[in-house]
């Protein structure tokens, strides 16, 4: 019996010392750190003071249970920090975010600087306005005002349009989401251009949803993933395989029926946002490929 143990005990401090990287300093540290958006509805936002939710923050949840039963660690504590498109890349590359899973697109630029899990959702960048703006594409936007997200690809996406079509739109790029839908709601902008989901998002969180519509041929198609450090391959298949097994399992359908297809805080709204084939390929057949 007292070998058995020994043997039981030496193994147990084998595993331990296996522990590199992000899941070391998550061990050691008893301490896991997650990044939140502020206001990208459904996805990952903020429903009020320091609680965040969302379909993207509940697959990130689901990680963290994970983590907690391949590190025997049910008492680890979890650090939520707000941070914005613009630096999510560098609060992961310096080590103060352990992961985020939010609407970070997989790009092969962005490749180069961090490591992107399975896909998590698949989507097309469109334009949010008033029913009653004459807006029906984006090349009725020439001359306008247009509102989008710093640090974004649709950020990019526009920049790009407005140089080959010389549409001549002014783009205003500001911070949050909900500062870019504010601009099309004050007046300041005609539209909102982002990724579709997002925009039903915050159609859904407005205080009259019949009041907007989401319209225009899809500019991109655009895979989101969790972001983590390069090169911590135990990391990443930890955070795929949890990613993999909700799809494979159908337990991810509940958090989609929840987030895109149920009434959402903090209006209680539906995005009545039916899933795509996009998104039912990726959950057949979970991978990491960026669509760009």
């Amino acid at each position: 019996m007292s070998f058995l143990l020994s043997a039981c005990f030496v193994a147990s401090t084998a595993h331990a010392e296996e522990l590199t990287g992000t899941l070391k300093k998550i061990k050691d540290s008893g301490v896991m750190t997650l990044g939140a958006r502020e206001s990208t509805a459904p996805f990952s936002y903020r429903v009020q003071g320091t609680e965040f939710a969302g379909y993207s923050y509940d697959i990130m949840m689901k990680v963290v249970d994970r983590i907690k039963t391949e590190l025997k660690a049910p008492n680890l504590q979890v650090k939520v920090i707000p941070f914005t498109a613009q630096n999510r890349i560098p609060l992961i590359q310096n080590g103060t975010l352990d992961l985020e899973c939010s609407t970070t697109t997989n790009t092969p630029e962005r490749q180069k600087q961090v490591a992107f899990s399975d896909s998590i959702f698949v989507i097309g960048e469109r334009l949010i306005t008033a029913k009653t703006s004459g807006i029906h594409d984006f090349a009725d936007l020439r001359g306008k005002n247009v509102a989008t997200t710093a640090g974004t690809t649709t950020e990019r996406t526009l920049n790009k349009l407005n140089d080959e079509k010389k549409l001549g739109m002014n783009i205003m790029a500001v911070q949050e989401n909900s500062q870019a839908f504010l601009a099309v709601e004050s007046g300041r902008a005609v539209a909102f251009a982002m990724d579709d989901a997002i925009l039903y998002g915050e159609r859904a969180k407005s205080k009259d949803p019949s009041n907007w519509v989401v319209v225009g041929t899809p500019q991109t198609r655009e895979a989101y993933g969790c972001i983590m450090s390069k090169d911590d391959a135990p990391f990443k298949k930890l955070v795929d395989t949890t990613v993999a097994g909700l799809m494979k399992s159908g337990e991810i359908m509940p958090i989609y029926k929840k987030w895109f297809e149920q009434p959402i805080p903090p209006r209680g709204n539906a995005l009545q946002f039916a899933i795509s084939d996009d998104v039912k390929r990726l959950y057949a057949n979970p991978n990491d490929t960026a669509l760009q």
